[in-house]
């Protein structure tokens, strides 16, 4: 048994073996281990690869058991890739080649559902009329709810690309929302009669924008026209047997399949 190595990758510390280090000599990290590429230290002496910290658990679990490990929502699969690529564990490189080659085909066939919910609630605000002088105004205001579900993590990030929310005067990625790879919800409101752009910022009301179009989305005809457009462009059809057609008419439930 050799005595135990702290490493020390990207800020994030590693304790194994030289072993286990070397145990694919034709790796970067088999020859930095066995003396024929000089290593760096750190300021507590711990040998240290500037690289990506968080994915070297996998790299690391690989030249402990030769089996490439992931969870099931794992999302750095490139990250992964170039780091492997990096230390040249050609066994890893290979594993992780017919990983993505399995997600591939797991992709091609999928599944999405998205239920629809709209109300209609008063808004509450004040209104400058003057320096000084506030009246205090309502205004009904509608408000929509989206629960989209895929077994495509994929389409979901290509539907996050497109859509985006409008919040502070600024447009940001509804992907930063995503619950789950499968899940995503999505709240927003429709342009308010008489509310000033600062309020939509104090009362935390998102709207709704589609890119590249730059369209606002204010009723669920456009949000399904657009969905259905980006469905559809990936491989999508609607589902004829479900759900219920006055339900699809009505905007209430939509499910597409995906068959390749």
């Amino acid at each position: 048994m050799s005595d135990p190595i702290t490493l020390n990758v990207g800020g994030k510390l590693y304790t194994t073996s030289l072993a286990t280090l070397t145990s694919f000599p034709d790796s970067m990290l088999g020859a930095m281990f066995s003396g024929k590429m000089p290593t760096k230290r750190d300021s507590q002496g711990n040998c240290f690869i500037d690289r990506d910290g968080k994915v070297f658990r996998y790299i690391l679990n690989f030249l402990r058991t030769s089996h490439l490990d992931l969870p099931e929502d794992f999302q750095e699969m490139g990250l992964l890739r170039r780091e492997a690529d990096f230390y040249q564990v050609q066994p890893l490189i290979a594993a992780l080649q017919e990983k993505e080659v399995e997600l591939s085909k797991a992709e091609k066939n999928a599944m999405l559902n998205i239920t629809l919910n709209q109300r209609v609630q008063t808004v509450h605000f004040t209104v400058r009329e003057a320096p000084q002088i506030y009246s205090l105004s309502s205004s009904s205001m509608e408000v929509f709810n989206a629960n989209i579900f895929s077994t495509s993590c994929l389409f979901l990030k290509l539907l996050g690309s497109k859509l985006f929310y409008c919040s502070n005067g600024h447009l940001s990625s509804i992907t930063s929302h995503l619950q789950d790879p499968n899940h995503l919800t999505l709240d927003w409101v429709a342009n308010v009669e008489g509310l000033p752009e600062e309020e939509y910022t104090k009362q935390n009301l998102k709207r709704l924008w589609v890119v590249p179009a730059n369209k606002q989305i204010n009723s669920f005809q456009v949000f399904v026209e657009e969905v259905l457009k980006i469905a559809l462009s990936d491989g999508f059809c609607i589902d004829s047997s479900h759900p219920h057609a006055v339900d699809f008419m009505n905007n209430k439930i939509i499910r597409l399949i995906r068959y390749r």
